[in-house]
């Protein structure tokens, strides 16, 4: 039986556009920060190089604006190019208006620079859930296939713990018109309890083998691809520390970043991984993602 491939995927967005700095550091005081974004990701770059791996990068507008080159070498490696938004505002925080110029203008950009299809999108800090799945439709008017902005957890940041864990569809309507394919990052069962396995501040603060263990768990016993995130400057301890921090969001952001290079090249190595629309989307053939890339779509 065929393993199933997991989806690697990378949030571009620099150290100071985090949401745990959203009320220690104004979003005017952006343009004074020293940014080490580029230098970041060219690291994630050579470490993705080095395992042959393909993935998709969610990348900020903000980013894209001020390192075009960047994007248009992240696309000439053979990574798919996908939007995370313009300036980092929560789509739950924005009205349909808002949203809709936000994403519209960010995927034109991104198409612009890459030279392909912008067909994924990741909200700002997961912000898509059951009280705003009118998002859904706004993507789907401005022309994406595909989401991968609703964590089926409960976080004090975000967060729809009812949600499906895999691939499927919160807008359908009916048999043919399906709406939006939402592909949430991956959460294990266990012991009654949903526990987050994908990426991002859990994979620094979790045990390398916790999340391996996890990761292959859905790929052999639920047969079932998963979704791995993280952020560029998650490999740089060396980032400029934010002053006057309360002790619990230093914490969170700053924990292992120092061992973070080294799980990742172990992570790498230890799993098949793909890009999102390879893996759920068929290269974009959307009569493939019916078949879910390792797993029915739907619940």
């Amino acid at each position: 039986m065929i393993r199933p491939v997991n989806a690697f995927t990378v949030d571009v967005e620099d150290y100071f556009h985090v949401a745990l700095f959203e009320n220690h550091l104004p979003r005017r005081q952006w343009c004074t920060m020293e940014c080490r974004v580029e230098r970041n990701t060219e690291r994630v770059l050579d470490l993705m190089r080095h395992a042959d791996v393909r993935g998709t990068f969610f990348i900020l507008g903000w980013v894209a604006e001020r390192y075009p080159d960047l994007v248009r070498r992240i696309a000439a490696a053979g990574h798919e190019i996908a939007s995370h938004g313009m300036t980092h505002v929560r789509a739950n925080r924005q009205s349909p208006e808002q949203f809709h110029q936000d994403v519209q203008r960010s995927r034109l950009l991104l198409q612009d620079l890459s030279g392909q299809p912008v067909w994924g999108y990741r909200a700002s800090t997961y912000s898509i859930g059951r009280d705003n799945l009118w998002a859904l439709d706004v993507l789907q008017q401005a022309g994406y296939r595909y989401s991968s902005s609703i964590y089926p957890i409960r976080h004090d940041l975000y967060g729809w713990p009812e949600a499906s864990r895999f691939p499927f569809y919160p807008r359908q309507k009916n048999a043919t018109d399906l709406g939006l394919l939402e592909i949430p990052v991956s959460t294990l069962e266990w012991m009654g309890r949903r526990i987050p396995c994908g990426g991002g501040g859990y994979f620094r603060l979790y045990p390398l083998f916790f999340s391996l263990w996890a990761l292959r768990h859905l790929n052999e016993r639920e047969r079932r691809s998963g979704v791995f995130f993280f952020h560029p400057w998650e490999l740089d301890p060396g980032q400029p520390r934010i002053e006057g921090l309360p002790g619990k969001v230093r914490w969170r952001h700053y924990l292992n970043l120092g061992k973070m290079e080294l799980r990742l090249q172990r992570l790498l190595v230890a799993l098949p991984w793909d890009r999102m629309d390879q893996v759920f989307m068929g290269g974009m053939n959307h009569a493939s993602a019916a078949e879910g890339g390792g797993g029915s779509v739907m619940e």
